[in-house]
């Protein structure tokens, strides 16, 4: 799914009200409809609800909102808080036609007013401001955006919550309502996607109302989430007379002592990525672990530094690096060899990140579309410090068109930024992967596709995808509190199996 900035969302709405030949108003009703039979099949027919409502086009959705749950037998009234003496003119004209069915459905609050008694039982839905925000809110609607948070009513926000703006990222103390749950129209927004904005969204639903698809497909954006449909394209399946070859040799190097159990999960993983041949590069102290835990795995050692003695490495399909590898001085010396020597993209993770931050001329050296793996901590040492996600995520995208690399930047919507500056969010995953070793089964996946010879973006992409939704099978079955890092390789099978 493309995601839009406000402006062009505006515009694509102009585009379908102009396209289809129907007013404005009648857009915004199709949206309220949504809203209305959203909120029918979550709630039971008593459920009693106040729509809190803006003088804009936001207002206007909550006003016809009202209209069609009083249609259908919902105890419900509207509040407009009159912070503007003009109203948008669909936002004009849903309160008067509110007003013809029964005036007492909807009052006006003057400005410097609250709503005080609200039981505790009645859903409040936030239509004060929508996704025009382009400030901080202040004054009386900041106050009393506060107090309704201070209320323990369930608050359902109508396409954005009030105070949230749609393409930054807000302040600490940014007056903004906290909603449980968001209706939000045709599109993610891209805040929605940021750890900041968690507490204001609650659970995102997107409501489809019809936006003109020759617009969404034309207009360009450098902002996408990955879908099941974008995985099944990238996804390449068997064919019947293919051989371990076919799939390729993947490499992967780390392990130290202590640490083992991280290049065990890597090498597993890229197993079940599917992966021809997979061979771990390791220190002697890990020889008899990897042999017993992963005996599908050829294994090579090379003395205490893992590093220390490559040949043959050339062969391989794909390499991935860095997984509990440690961060010896020799090692770093190793790794600056290794690099000067790599021709084709390689999969740099963990204690290999972290070694490149200490060297961070080797950063332009990486072989053209070499992936980059690092959670925001790591991605810090790299390339420096940002202020929030928002910011971290778009200077990944100057430092993947700079060195043309692809940049996994990891999180609750693990983003993957292409050479080319694509980004695209991850929609799979849960909290039960924030495990130790949960990384190092992604480098494994990523690897392994990277030796069929995805291409290196394709890879990083599906890769990951593959790895959040292979965490949601487990953890539908597990819980997410008792998920490992070893059952995202389990379920990894089930993943596959969903593009069948």
């Amino acid at each position: 799914m493309k995601l839009f900035t406000a402006p062009q969302i505006r515009a694509c709405d102009a585009y379908t009200i102009k396209a289809s030949g129907i007013r404005s108003g009648d857009l915004m009703e199709r949206a309220a409809l949504k809203c209305a039979g959203w909120l029918k099949d979550h709630f039971p027919k008593e459920t009693l609800f106040v729509v809190l409502c803006g003088t804009g086009n936001n207002g206007g959705d909550g006003l016809a909102i009202t209209r069609l749950l009083q249609q259908r037998g919902s105890g419900v009234k509207a509040f407009v808080l009159r912070f503007s003496k003009d109203f948008s003119q669909d936002c004009q004209a849903n309160l008067q036609r509110l007003q013809s069915i029964d005036a007492d459905l909807v009052s006006i609050v003057e400005p410097d007013t609250f709503i005080t008694d609200i039981p505790p039982n009645i859903v409040l839905l936030d239509a004060i401001l929508g996704t025009g925000l382009s400030r901080p809110t202040q004054g009386w609607i900041a106050a009393f955006i506060n107090h309704i948070n201070q209320l323990p009513n369930k608050k359902i926000a109508i396409d954005i919550p009030s105070g949230l703006a749609a393409d930054i990222l807000p302040d600490d103390d940014a007056a903004i309502i906290k909603a449980g749950d968001t209706l939000s129209f045709q599109f993610y927004k891209r805040t929605f996607l940021h750890p900041e904005s968690a507490d204001y969204t609650g659970n995102i639903h997107i409501l489809d109302i019809g936006l003109d698809k020759t617009f969404i497909n034309a207009t360009h954006t450098q902002y996408k989430t990955t879908d099941a449909g974008d995985a099944k394209d990238i996804y390449h399946s068997r064919k019947p007379f293919s051989h371990k070859g076919t799939f390729g040799s993947a490499l992967l190097i780390g392990g130290s002592f202590g640490k083992m159990g991280a290049i065990t999960l890597a090498s597993k993983a890229a197993l079940r990525a599917g992966a021809g041949l997979v061979t771990a590069l390791i220190p002697g102290c890990g020889y008899d672990i990897l042999q017993t835990a992963v005996p599908e795995t050829m294994c090579r050692t090379s003395g205490r530094n893992v590093l220390e003695q490559i040949n043959d490495w050339e062969k391989m399909s794909a390499i991935g690096i860095g997984p509990g590898m440690g961060t010896d001085f020799k090692t770093a010396a190793a790794l600056a060899g290794f690099i000067d020597t790599c021709k084709d993209p390689v999969v740099v993770d963990a204690d290999a990140l972290n070694l490149l931050a200490k060297q961070p001329d080797l950063i332009a050296k990486l072989p053209k579309g070499s992936i980059l793996t690092p959670h925001p901590k790591e991605f810090a040492r790299l390339f420096g410090e940002n202020t929030n996600t928002m910011i971290q995520l778009d200077h990944a995208r100057i430092q993947a068109m700079r060195y043309n690399i692809n940049i996994v930047l990891k999180g609750h919507h693990t983003a993957i930024i292409t050479t080319e500056g694509e980004c695209w969010y991850n929609m799979t995953g849960n909290a039960g992967m924030a495990k130790g070793g949960s990384g190092d089964v992604l480098t494994g996946i990523i690897t392994g596709l990277l030796a069929q010879h995805y291409e290196p973006h394709e890879a990083a992409i599906l890769g990951v995808y593959l790895h959040g939704l292979a965490g949601d099978l487990a953890a539908k079955e597990l819980s997410q509190e008792a998920l490992i890092a070893s059952d995202i390789i389990d379920y990894l099978g089930k993943a596959f199996l969903t593009f069948c």
